[in-house]
C-alpha cells in the first residue's frame, strides 16, 4: 500500500521560504507521476507542481519562478521548495502519487491514486 507522509509546513510572513518534504513508501517512484496540490478554505484543491516519472516538472502559473519541486528516488522522498511565498499561497498542502504509469499531463484531482494527509501552510502579509 503506497502511504505518503508530508511535513515542513508552517506559519510564514510574505516573502519568507518554506520546504515541504513527503516520505513515501510502498512504490516505486520512476513508475509514477508525483505531485504537490493546494486546498485553501472555501476553494477547489489544485495542482501546485508535478514531477515526470523522467523528472521532468511542471508548475502551475501561480508559483512559476517561486517554487520548485524535486525528488530523492532512492529514498522515495518529494519535496517543494517554495521562495518569495505571497499570502495566495495559504493552504493545506498535499503530496500526491498518480496511477501506475500515467503521465503528469493534464493530471488532476480527481485522477490522483493516492494522497498523503497534508501539512499547512500559512502565508501572513
Amino acid at each position: 500500500q503506497v502511504q505518503l507522509l508530508e511535513s515542513g509546513g508552517g506559519s510564514v510572513q510574505a516573502g519568507d521560504s518554506l520546504r515541504l518534504s513527503c516520505a513515501g513508501s510502498g512504490y516505486t517512484a520512476s513508475t509514477r507521476c508525483m505531485g504537490w496540490f493546494r486546498q485553501a478554505p472555501g476553494k477547489e484543491r489544485e495542482r501546485v507542481a508535478t514531477i515526470s516519472r523522467y523528472g521532468v516538472p511542471t508548475y502551475a502559473d501561480s508559483v512559476k519562478g517561486r517554487f520548485t519541486i524535486s525528488q530523492d528516488n532512492t529514498q522515495n522522498t518529494l519535496y517543494l521548495q517554495m521562495n518569495s511565498l505571497k499570502p495566495e499561497d495559504t493552504g493545506m498542502y498535499y503530496c500526491a502519487a498518480g496511477p501506475l504509469y500515467r503521465t503528469c499531463s493534464g493530471i488532476r484531482p480527481t485522477m490522483i491514486a493516492f494522497w498523503g494527509q497534508g501539512t499547512q501552510v500559512t502565508v501572513s502579509s
